[in-house]
């Protein structure tokens, strides 16, 4: 199905992924029905343990599935993505959803949004509590929105957070859920454990030692603290894209603080191609949040992947938009990670002239130690999954790492 490469940031792009198809005008009336579509999704750019291994890998396998299966069924991108994040956030290993960090006052509040290449709604959800699947608020804020204006003309909100959001959620039909029940003993020991020292280091002088102690100490951390937002990007047989995101945040956050999982252009971004667009593509983000929000990376790697040569691009925006961005020149280091799906309509040498395909083209990139990814078309009878881990020697938030493949896929115009 797909070719994978790997490089490091000093090197070029590999010519496997050079594009021998030539692209059709965007826009055509006449879309062919792809061979049911492509997922790739993360679960968080942090620090991935190889105890943990095995369960990182486990549960982007299960998203993977769950999204192929929607795919199968004829479902669309935004559906298919959905049932992704759904399965991510009900992971105890993952950092959103169940088991989510607890923030400074020992309670779960989440963010979470999506975005529809098609129509380009976008829906969020910032700091909302009691919701056991947060991308179910986002996703129901979009298909709410595409619904058109609200008695006496109202606009339809598209971004929610706190109480605002639980309510509205619950009076569209999704089931509360305490948070006391999202809480794992996975997430309330890492709590107990961060608050420990939290009290430690306000007792002490903050000084070189100590500092070097305490990044240390976070950095070898196996649990969920260590690890931020979960997505997905999918396209289905229609050729439309979709990318989703959701969070707990940060470990001992603020209450209150909305993450770049529910901010637009942060956490998700979506566009099928169009006059101006040649490829369409969908982009998730994770790492930290302020960031990755003061960068707008998502919007900046999806307006990167109208570049020729997808790799090269990524990596560009990668080192000039977010690591050597002048919005961050205060920061030591820069922590983040996407993966991004883009994906053109191409005719390829057939006997057939009605045989049309697309060629899809998935890449991730983070400059944190690590990167949990999965990935499977609808050709595929299972999942594929990879710990992307920076080169040996690198500093985290100084440079980057970036993998990616190829998945080409068929289909036929009646």
């Amino acid at each position: 199905m797909e070719s994978l490469i790997n490089f490091a940031e000093e090197q070029q792009p590999s010519p496997v992924m050079t594009n021998s198809w030539s692209k059709q005008e965007a826009g055509k009336s006449e879309m062919p029905k792809y061979a049911g579509g492509f997922v790739l999704v993360h679960a968080g750019a942090g620090y991935h343990s190889e105890s943990k291994a095995k369960e990182y890998k486990h549960v982007c396998k299960r998203a993977c599935q769950r999204a192929v299966d929607q795919l199968r069924a004829g479902a669309l991108a935004v559906e298919a993505v959905t049932a992704a994040l759904v399965e991510l956030e009900d992971s105890p290993f993952t950092n959103a959803g169940m088991g989510s960090n607890l923030n400074l006052s020992g309670e779960i509040e989440c963010d979470a949004s999506i975005m529809d290449g098609k129509s380009l709604h976008f829906g969020a959800v910032g700091s909302i509590s009691g919701i056991k699947n947060p991308v179910l608020v986002a996703n129901c804020l979009l298909t709410e929105a595409q619904k058109g204006k609200l008695s006496a003309g109202r606009i339809p909100p598209c971004f929610l957070v706190g109480r605002g959001a639980h309510d509205w959620a619950i009076s569209h039909g999704i089931p509360p859920c305490p948070s006391e029940k999202m809480a794992t003993k996975f997430s309330l020991s890492a709590y107990k454990r961060n608050k420990r020292k939290m009290e430690m280091a306000e007792k002490m002088d903050a000084g070189q030692n100590q500092e070097k102690k305490r990044r240390q100490s976070s950095e070898n951390e196996n649990g969920s603290g260590c690890l931020d937002t979960v997505g997905a990007v999918v396209v289905d047989s229609e050729g439309n894209v979709a990318a989703a995101v959701s969070s707990g945040g940060l470990a001992m956050k603020h209450p209150g603080r909305v993450g770049q999982a529910a901010h637009y252009g942060c956490g998700s971004w979506a566009e099928n191609a169009c006059n101006m667009n040649s490829y369409s593509a969908a982009v998730s983000t994770s790492g930290c949040g302020e960031h990755l929000i003061r960068t707008m990376l998502a919007r900046e790697c999806s307006a990167a992947m109208q570049s020729e040569d997808a790799h090269q691009a990524l990596l560009e925006a990668m080192q000039n938009k977010f690591i050597s961005s002048p919005f961050l020149v205060s920061e030591d280091r820069v922590l983040g990670g996407v993966i991004v799906l883009r994906c053109c309509r191409c005719v390829e040498a057939q006997p057939s002239p009605n045989i049309q395909g697309a060629m899809v083209e998935f890449l991730w990139s983070h400059t944190t130690e690590s990167m949990c990814v999965g990935y499977m078309s609808a050709q595929d009878s299972k999942a594929k999954t990879h710990i992307s881990r920076l080169p040996p020697g690198t500093v985290p938030g100084k440079s980057l790492a970036i993998e990616g493949g190829v998945c080409r896929l068929t289909g036929i115009v009646d």
